[in-house]
């Protein structure tokens, strides 16, 4: 496993492929069309997104790669909006212009978050002059680059591919291909070539099971001098069969698949961005199925960026999610949770001897979002706030009473007198605090509330005390 700091700033990819506008129409329906039995919707807004390579591209630059894009475009508006919404993200296009063909675009009709109909506006057309211009391209980026990717959406820019493919060799760059078709034998000699499973078995035949898979795939790999061959089976995971080692299986990361869109895009740019880091593929296969887990629970094509991919391996490379954490691998948590769209409710204390009114007063918290951190005042922080004869139980007593129960979710310590320190390193989304404070006078609510979350006040429960605790055990 590399460094969960995930940093490909020092590093250029070429990406070629065929790249294409992804346009989505959003808007609402509420009847029926008199003119025929379908759905009117009265769209409301437009987005263009890329797609194809183009969608590869940015996938790259989000994580913070230095992307170059050779595709093929139109003369036309098309091939100008992909390039804005391209350039906007620090992608470098280098277009080569088709006069005779449009910008490839999809169009699909958004409503409710469904997709109502896709409509595809494309021509293809193979030319010798269309490929060398290409392969100029390629040539004069090539230098440059730690890594290409070939992707290949059978739109005619790689129609010349296997002579792409050894230029790169020739330079001694790693190549990394998302196929299509039914004759993988223009990609030869490649450096890692990645099917899906309805794009392997169109080459090998039907699977009945992984060991075939695993096997017809060996024999595929040696046939065109790959050193890696990555099949990804949708809910089924994916299997790497790399040269000299055995085969390496993983399940797939997605909870939930909203769709599909891009996934594969996702899966290659990442893949092959942490290899030119780690230059180990199982490493790279590894992040790319937790990125692909991602995207796929997000309507339309969709990205990762670092950020979130580091926040969701350094989630996955800890075996203790809840409970007792420190400051800093809750913030990590946090940041995982938060971009799962789950709502984080923080409080606070010293907690020291925990009664009745501690409990009904947490479960009331968490009631309010859902994950609850408490954080708790460390022994010497205690002291300077009660007095030398306090805590009474000393940190790690009372952080274990409080893991125990099952509204808690995480439990961490601060060492300051006021918690807005760690507030101000957790941002949680709603701030609660007891007893008889106004929003204005709680520690750390200017920063949430600034941060676009909520300060709650809750009532202590009447008959319940620490202090009254311990005056009548000493009494």
């Amino acid at each position: 496993m590399i460094s969960s700091h995930l940093n490909f700033k020092n590093k250029h990819i070429l990406v070629v492929g065929d790249v294409m506008l992804d346009r989505y129409w959003h808007g609402g329906t509420s009847r029926i069309s008199p003119e025929a039995p379908v759905q009117v919707v009265k769209v409301s807004n437009v987005e263009d997104r890329p797609g194809g390579a183009a969608n590869v591209a940015l996938g790259l630059a989000k994580l913070g790669v230095r992307v170059s894009l050779v595709g093929v475009v139109g003369n036309d508006e098309n091939a100008v909006a992909l390039e804005n919404s391209l350039t906007k993200h620090g992608v470098e296009c280098h277009f080569v212009t088709a006069d005779k063909l449009p910008t490839i675009t999809k169009l699909r009709v958004i409503s409710r978050h469904q997709q109502l109909i896709r409509l595809d506006f494309e021509e293809r057309e193979d030319s010798l002059s269309q490929n060398q211009a290409v392969a100029d391209k390629v040539a004069q980026l090539l230098p440059h680059a730690n890594a290409v990717i070939f992707s290949d959406y059978a739109k005619g820019c790689l129609s010349d591919v296997q002579s792409l493919i050894k230029m790169v060799n020739g330079a001694n760059v790693p190549s990394f291909v998302d196929p299509k078709g039914d004759d993988f034998s223009i990609y030869q000699g490649a450096t890692l070539v990645k099917p899906n499973l309805v794009e392997f078995e169109a080459i090998v035949g039907k699977c009945a099971s992984l060991k075939e898979i695993e096997a017809k795939g060996l024999e595929l790999r040696q046939r065109f001098g790959w050193k890696a061959l990555l099949v990804t089976r949708g809910e089924d995971g994916l299997v790497l069969l790399e040269d000299g080692k055995p085969s390496f299986s993983l399940a797939t990361a997605a909870k939930e698949v909203f769709d599909v869109t891009g996934a594969g895009d996702t899966v290659v740019a990442v893949l092959t961005a942490v290899f030119t880091t780690s230059k180990r593929f199982s490493d790279a296969v590894d992040y790319a199925n937790q990125a692909a887990g991602y995207v796929v629970g997000k309507l339309g094509t969709a990205s990762i960026d670092a950020d979130t991919l580091e926040a969701i391996m350094f989630a996955r490379s800890h075996s203790s999610n809840f409970g007792v954490l420190s400051p800093e691998e809750l913030q990590e948590q946090i940041k995982l949770a938060q971009l799962n769209g789950e709502k984080i409710v923080f409080t606070n204390g010293c907690f020291d001897i925990l009664h009745p009114g501690h409990v009904t007063y947490i479960k009331q918290a968490k009631a309010l979002g859902d994950r609850l951190v408490v954080a708790v005042n460390t022994d010497a922080s205690v002291k300077r706030l009660k007095g030398e004869s306090r805590p009474i139980n000393d940190l790690t007593h009372r952080m274990a009473v409080l893991e125990g129960i099952g509204a808690i979710d995480w439990v961490t310590w601060f060492d300051e007198d006021t918690p807005l320190e760690i507030i101000q390193q957790l941002t949680p989304d709603v701030l609660v605090k007891g007893g008889d404070y106004t929003i204005e006078s709680i520690v750390g609510a200017d920063h949430v509330l600034d941060h676009g979350g909520e300060v709650k006040v809750l009532t202590f429960v009447d008959g319940y005390s620490t202090t009254k605790i311990i005056e009548k055990a000493n009494s």
